[in-house]
């Protein structure tokens, strides 16, 4: 029919204004935590009509790196794809699975922080296992999980490999349901991490990253 877009061009359309959408949020101009510009600011500056400025927005909202709010407008939540990626993935994987992954990424981050942690992250670190031992006294899992999950993203920080960091980051929801489960399968182990710690703060890194192993071997032998 004259006059109208053959669906293959429409949806051309819609990849590159959402192409450029991606390149403003990646590149900083919009910021995360910023509310993007309405549909008809967008229309405009696209040259485009608002149907397929919606649905270029909607691939983004999907992918994780936009989210719409009632009432509010939509802002953007992320830089990155990979979070919401992994997450999926990892809602069909087993707690072994998991734990493996763990194992992969905690060892090195282990050793690499013993190497390149400074005083001053060493004093935060037992700070983090002291916060960690306090809440296992107190018997709270959602606490016992969050102490948990604090020192172990701190000393993927301290590795100082901000791809590491990276990966490590997309992969904290799952993280964090090991760390329940493991709790409620095991038990509360107040000073579990005290030998992990120490062994970072003397720079010994084989010895963080046996630490890490042993106590993750550990976990394993309790799933079935």
């Amino acid at each position: 029919m004259p006059g109208k877009v053959p669906p293959e061009r429409r949806l051309g359309k819609i990849d590159q204004v959402a192409e450029d959408m991606r390149e403003q949020i990646v590149s900083g101009a919009w910021p995360v935590g910023a509310r993007i510009p309405t549909e008809p600011e967008l229309a405009a500056a696209a040259g485009t009509g608002r149907n397929t400025i919606r649905e270029a927005v909607q691939s983004l909202v999907h992918a994780g790196l936009l989210e719409r709010r009632q009432g509010s407008g939509t802002y953007v939540v992320s830089t990155s794809e990979l979070p919401t990626v992994m997450e999926r993935q990892f809602a069909c994987a087993s707690q072994r699975d998991v734990l493996e992954v763990r194992q992969a990424l905690e060892i090195v981050a282990a050793s690499l922080a013993a190497r390149r942690r400074t005083p001053e992250q060493v004093e935060r670190l037992r700070a983090l296992l002291a916060a960690r031992t306090q809440a296992v006294a107190g018997g709270c899992l959602d606490e016992m999980v969050a102490t948990d999950m604090r020192l172990h993203r701190f000393i993927a920080k301290i590795a100082a490999n901000p791809v590491l960091a990276e990966l490590y980051a997309t992969v904290l929801g799952a993280v964090a349901e090991n760390i329940r489960h493991n709790f409620q399968r095991m038990g509360a182990q107040g000073d579990a991490h005290l030998n992990l710690v120490e062994a970072i703060a003397r720079g010994d890194s084989g010895g963080a990253a046996r630490e890490i192993e042993r106590y993750l071997h550990e976990m394993g032998a309790w799933l079935p």
